[in-house]
C-alpha cells in the first residue's frame, strides 16, 4: 500500500513541472492607430478644372504659441508618395533645434504633374514627355487665386511666402520669379529643368530681370553633378547677381548629388540659409 501511494505521489511531482511548462493563451494586441503627422483637405479648383488635395504640416518648436501665425512654404511635388514627408521632417527638425524659423508647409498633390509644372513648348521633343503639356499658367492661377485665400482662411498665417520645387517643379519656380516675382517673397529652385523648350526661359530672362530687381526676392538655386543642369542653373544665378540691384542669391552647386538625390540635402542649406532663427535672446 505504502509503494501504491508512494508512486502516486512521485506522478504528481513530476507532472506538475510539464504542467506548469504550457504556454498562456497569447495576449490580446492593443489595435493600431493612425499617425497622424498634419492634416489634409482637398479644394475644387475652377483653374483647373479638377479636385486637388492638399496637405499641410504645422511644426510645433519648443515654445512656439500654437496659434501664433505662421509664414508658408508652398511645395509642388506635395503628396504623401511624393515629397512631402521628407521637407515636412526637415521643417520640423530644422525650426525644432532652432535653424530655421517655423513655418507652415503647404503640398500641393499632382494629378498631370508634367502639365502643370511646364509652360509651352515648341520643341517636338518636350511635348513627347506627356498627353498634356503647358499648364503652367493656370496652376500659378490655382496657387495665387485658389489655394493662397483657402489657406489664409483655415490656418493662421502671415503674408510671408515661400515657394520650393525641384526638377520640372523647380523649373515652375523659375518661371514665377520671372513672371510674377511679387506673387512669393522667396524663391527655392534644386535643379530646375531649363532645358525646357530648347532653353527659352534663360534666354529670355535678362528682359524680365528689371521687374524681378525691383521686388528684391530672395533666391536659393542648386544644381547636381548633371551637366546641363548645372551650367544652366549656374548661368541663371549669375544673371540675377549680376542684376542692379542684386536680388538675395544664393548658389550652391552639389557636384556629389544625383539628379535623384539632390532634393533632401539641398533643400536642408535652403531652408537655413533664407530663413534662419532669430538668435536667441541674451539672459
Amino acid at each position: 500500500m505504502r509503494l501504491i501511494v508512494l508512486s502516486l505521489l512521485l506522478s504528481v511531482v513530476s507532472a506538475a513541472p510539464l504542467m506548469a511548462a504550457e504556454p498562456a493563451p497569447p495576449a490580446q494586441s492593443a489595435a493600431a492607430t493612425p499617425l497622424v503627422i498634419g492634416e489634409t483637405f482637398t479644394i475644387e479648383s475652377k483653374a483647373l478644372g479638377e479636385t486637388r488635395r492638399i496637405n499641410v504640416y504645422r511644426p510645433q518648436p519648443w515654445g512656439l504659441d500654437p496659434k501664433a501665425p505662421l509664414p508658408v512654404l508652398y511645395m509642388a511635388d506635395g503628396g504623401i508618395g511624393e515629397d512631402f514627408l521628407h521637407v515636412a521632417g526637415l521643417v520640423q527638425v530644422l525650426s525644432g533645434n532652432g535653424s530655421m524659423r517655423p513655418f507652415l508647409l503647404v503640398g500641393i498633390e499632382n494629378t498631370e504633374r508634367r502639365r502643370d509644372m511646364t509652360g509651352p513648348s515648341n520643341d517636338p521633343q518636350d511635348r513627347k514627355i506627356a498627353p498634356r503639356i503647358g499648364g503652367s499658367a493656370a496652376y500659378r492661377t490655382f496657387l495665387r487665386d485658389e489655394l493662397m485665400p483657402q489657406v489664409r482662411r483655415r490656418y493662421p498665417i502671415t503674408d510671408e511666402r515661400a515657394l520650393i520645387g525641384e526638377s520640372l517643379a523647380g523649373l515652375f519656380v523659375v518661371e514665377t520669379l520671372l513672371q510674377e516675382p511679387t506673387l512669393f517673397n522667396s524663391y527655392i529652385a534644386l535643379d530646375p529643368s531649363l532645358w525646357w523648350n530648347r532653353g527659352a526661359m534663360l534666354a529670355g530672362a535678362a528682359k524680365q530681370l528689371p521687374a524681378v530687381t525691383r521686388t528684391q526676392p530672395r533666391v536659393f538655386l542648386a544644381s547636381s553633378g548633371q551637366p546641363e543642369l548645372a551650367a544652366s542653373t549656374a548661368r541663371l544665378a549669375e544673371l540675377l547677381q549680376q542684376a542692379s540691384p542684386s536680388p538675395l542669391v544664393k548658389y550652391l552647386p552639389l557636384p556629389e548629388e544625383t539628379h535623384a538625390t539632390i532634393y533632401h540635402p539641398a533643400a536642408l542649406q535652403a531652408l537655413r540659409t533664407l530663413f534662419p532663427a532669430p538668435p536667441p535672446a541674451s539672459p
